[in-house]
């Protein structure tokens, strides 16, 4: 069996993966929230962002994490396709569970619903981002410790479907965030503890991208995409509050012009 190595960086990269999960969870969270007070094109925009926000934001947190993963006795490649594909299916898995909030009928069922499907996806997205490992030997799971794993994606993707239908104000939001955070964090390192490694005889070269060439850019580009959304959905209204301004805006020289001179 391998040793495994899940902290070679030291603490820089599950401080910043954690950093990266809370950072997404937080956006997710307040463009859902902003969809709920929303209707029509601009609810289904806001869920979008809110999809992108949370699955790229768990996606960023996983593997920048596995940046301080090592294998002893081989190095370590990344199948590029199979890579992109664990993050479309974090965006999509987390956008079937925030539209089933947005629009559902029922809260609790929604809820649920939405949660158990978007953890198991998260699920999925975290094995998946593993079978895109290329390096010199074989993977295996410890099974109790992957039903963990994924009973803790589900418990954190119902949390945080919870916290964006119930959650006011800033200071609830990012509570709920920093939670939101630390659950996926745990969901990575559990699922990471399931980890079990055989090592081969020395074949040919790895195929696949390291983890310079190909996650790092990546991750800087969303972990980027991240902090500027943030930045813009802070500043934008939904359209109940935009009418609000208006209309306060309308009825302000109404107000002036009822005032009397002298």
């Amino acid at each position: 069996m391998a040793h495994l190595d899940h902290f070679s960086a030291g603490w820089l990269s599950p401080v910043t993966a954690y950093v990266m999960a809370c950072i997404g969870a937080a956006l997710g969270l307040h463009c859902t929230m902003k969809a709920l007070v929303s209707d029509g094109r601009s609810r289904r925009n806001w869920l979008v962002t809110a999809s992108v926000a949370i699955g790229s934001g768990i996606w960023t947190m996983h593997f920048i994490a596995m940046l301080g993963f090592g294998v002893d006795g081989t190095p370590i490649r990344y199948d590029v396709p199979l890579t992109l594909l664990s993050l479309l299916v974090a965006v999509a898995v987390v956008g079937a569970g925030v539209f089933t909030v947005g629009y559902g009928r029922s809260r609790g069922r929604s809820l649920l619903v939405g949660g158990l499907g978007t953890g198991l996806g998260v699920g999925a997205m975290h094995y998946l981002g593993m079978a895109a490992l290329r390096f010199h030997g074989s993977l295996g799971y410890k099974l109790p410790v992957v039903a963990l794993s994924l009973v803790i994606a589900v418990a954190a993707a119902t949390a945080a479907l919870w916290a964006a239908v119930v959650v006011r104000g800033p200071a609830g939001a990012t509570l709920a965030s920093l939670v939101m955070g630390l659950a996926v964090s745990s969901m990575h390192y559990t699922g990471m503890a399931a980890v079990q490694i055989e090592l081969a005889p020395q074949g040919g070269a790895l195929d696949g991208a390291t983890a310079t060439q190909f996650i790092f850019p990546l991750a800087v580009v969303l972990g980027s995409f991240l902090f500027l959304a943030s930045a813009f959905v802070a500043l934008s209204p939904t359209e109940r509050e935009a009418a609000e301004n208006a209309d306060a805006a309308a009825a302000a020289p109404l107000d002036d012009a009822a005032t009397p001179v002298g």
